[in-house]
């Protein structure tokens, strides 16, 4: 069998030290997973059985070079996982939309296109938001994703003009369980739940990604937690080879903040058999594609 590809990016072309756990349960299924960058003109895609997009945590900054590479691989008819039209689609926020039009429980949003010009403030008196979270609707990693409060919105007008300037933007109602609670993210291959892990930000932040000091360690859900998560998943047209539904839990309901089908840290390190399951999801995808 030729190589699979696990996709990095040019900036950090090596496998992360997470997704090299599953190497090993890989090879012992006569596959061999080897990093190549999204962006790096060297690589020919077609030498490979199929690609697993995996840590290409870049493409937030240049997504229309992503979209084009994602369309020429669907074009030559390359294996990719997940599929490009869920790629594409997850890629930018406005999915949590599409959910939300389903059922799916997701803070209060408001969606601001590119290049409007509303008063932050009048944004969140009418939609009665106290506490807001601002985000691109293309990003990854928390970035230029900021907290305000209603009464110092005049304060963030500059900066909230700007960012809707170069492109278009989410304001989202903050969900206060987080500080006290944290964030869900929990594991899905192949449709199967996998694991949960807790997220918490850092003292005097609200963002739990590593970058700015969160953790995150293995907790157990709830049966009601993980139902509500399939749920989610039954949404979608195509089952994924992994998601990594993120969310908080708000008396007793999965609000959901991300569903993750591009390039989540799965947190294999985590589980002990979290590196065999999702080997063993990896495999049957490419067998069965």
């Amino acid at each position: 069998m030729k190589p699979l590809a696990f996709v990095t990016y040019i900036g950090s072309s090596a496998l992360t030290a997470d997704d090299a756990l599953a190497v090993a349960p890989l090879g012992e299924r006569g596959i061999e997973a080897v990093p190549a960058a999204w962006n790096d003109p060297a690589v020919r895609w077609e030498k490979f059985a199929g690609v697993v997009i995996r840590s290409c945590w870049d493409y937030h900054l240049m997504p229309a070079e992503f979209r084009r590479w994602v369309d020429a691989l669907n074009a030559a008819e390359v294996t990719i996982w997940n599929p490009a039209g869920m790629l594409l689609w997850n890629m930018d926020k406005r999915y949590l939309l599409d959910l939300a039009a389903k059922g799916v429980q997701i803070p209060r949003t408001i969606w601001v296109e590119a290049g409007a010009t509303p008063d932050l403030s009048e944004l969140l008196h009418d939609a009665g938001i106290r506490q807001a979270v601002v985000k691109p609707a293309i990003s990854a990693t928390a970035h230029q994703t900021w907290r305000v409060a209603r009464e110092r919105a005049a304060d963030f007008q500059k900066q909230f003009g700007k960012q809707v300037l170069s492109g278009a933007t989410l304001v989202q109602e903050f969900i206060p369980e987080l500080l006290r609670d944290g964030e869900w993210s929990l594991l899905f291959f192949g449709g199967q739940f996998s694991h949960a892990v807790k997220k918490r930000p850092a003292g005097g932040d609200f963002r739990v990604q590593h970058d700015y000091g969160g953790s995150a360690v293995p907790e157990a859900a709830s049966a009601a937690l993980l139902s509500q998560a399939r749920q989610i998943l039954a949404t979608l047209d195509t089952l994924p080879l992994y998601a990594r539904v993120d969310g908080v839990e708000v008396a007793g309901q999965l609000v959901l903040l991300e569903l993750e089908l591009i390039e989540p840290e799965l947190f294999l390190r985590l589980d002990p058999a979290a590196p065999e399951r999702f080997a063993a999801a990896v495999a049957r995808a490419f067998c069965n594609g």
